[in-house]
């Protein structure tokens, strides 16, 4: 168990990840390239608890438990000695990730678990600073730490299995959600994340939408799904032999871009066509589409009232 961590790199991504770790019930131990600069991160740590906590989104009492669990170290070296699980949080430079890697796999116990929290960086390319490799893993949370409850959890191909069941039972401790993942460059968020991002940004270079009209009709159509059914759900949902469809009418007019792919086709040609045939990327069985679109209908409801609860977002365009 997963009791005392070091959050190497006290940023903003760093020092969310600290706060969730000590709202959870772990001693957090953080160091930075500096002595006054991990010091000076925790106290920026406390004081944001206790402006969240008096928005109402962080417990009553979150400040006095920051200010309990973190403490900051002068050095790596003294962050990492006696900690479960160290995650390096230190900007997307390899040299400097690797420079930092190589300090903490010196430094730490052998038992200790050491996690990555790179975006973009194949974990493999990383673990070659680990000499013991074995416990290194990518741990990537997404920003903002506290607030996302999602994170990557990324084994390379030397990756020990009791890492990755260590690292997924802290996340469940913290109230996240850790979802196994094969390494690859960019994992699965941000190659998602990228692809939308190319997209909206060819429609905007073809003169087709504005920006504005862009995320108007991302975050109010497609985009108002993606909180409760992932791609693959909304697929079933809508049916296999409509999205074949589709693809072929946009494989006609971007025959570069858009091809129908090859997992979505083979379900297709079978007869799995979804919750309307019992199964496709998943296994909804048909009988169950009246209370897959009467939960559909109140989870969008609830939402929209959200949105109405909230207001626009302060975005200017």
């Amino acid at each position: 168990m997963i009791s005392k961590a070091a959050v190497i790199g006290s940023g903003y991504m760093g020092g969310g990840i600290a706060q969730v770790l000590a709202l959870a019930g772990k001693e957090v131990v953080l160091a930075d390239a500096s002595a006054e600069l991990a010091a000076s991160n925790r106290e920026r740590l406390i004081r944001e608890a206790a402006d969240y906590a008096e928005r109402g989104i962080f417990p009553s009492d979150a400040a006095e438990t920051v200010a309990e669990r973190i403490s900051s170290a002068p050095s790596i070296e003294d962050a990492v000695a006696d900690v479960d699980f160290v995650e390096e949080a230190v900007p997307e430079i390899l040299e400097l990730k690797h420079d930092t890697l190589r300090r903490i796999d010196r430094a730490a116990r052998p038992d200790a678990v050491i996690g990555s929290n790179t975006s973009t960086i194949s974990i493999g390319t990383l673990a070659e600073a680990v000499d013991g490799g074995g416990r290194f893993l990518g741990v990537h949370f997404s920003n903002p730490a506290p607030f996302i409850p999602g994170v990557e959890v990324i084994p390379h191909s030397g990756t020990d299995p009791d890492a990755v069941e260590a690292v997924v039972a802290l996340l469940r401790e913290c109230g996240k959600v850790g979802v196994p993942i094969t390494d690859v460059t960019g994992f699965v968020l941000n190659r998602l994340q990228y692809a939308l991002f190319t997209e909206a940004a060819r429609l905007v270079d073809e003169g087709v939408a504005t920006p504005e009209a862009v995320d108007l009709i991302a975050r109010t159509t497609f985009g108002f799904r993606l909180p409760f059914f992932g791609p693959f759900a909304i697929a079933d949902i809508a049916g296999l032999d409509v999205y074949d469809f589709c693809y072929r009418s946009l494989h006609d007019a971007y025959p570069e871009r858009f091809t129908a792919p090859a997992v979505l086709r083979e379900r297709v040609d079978r007869g799995d066509k979804g919750v309307k045939s019992g199964r496709g990327f998943l296994a909804t069985p048909a009988e169950r589409a009246p209370e897959l679109a009467a939960y559909r209908d109140e989870a969008y409801a609830a939402l929209s009232a959200l949105l109405r609860q909230l207001g626009p977002a302060p975005v200017d365009y």
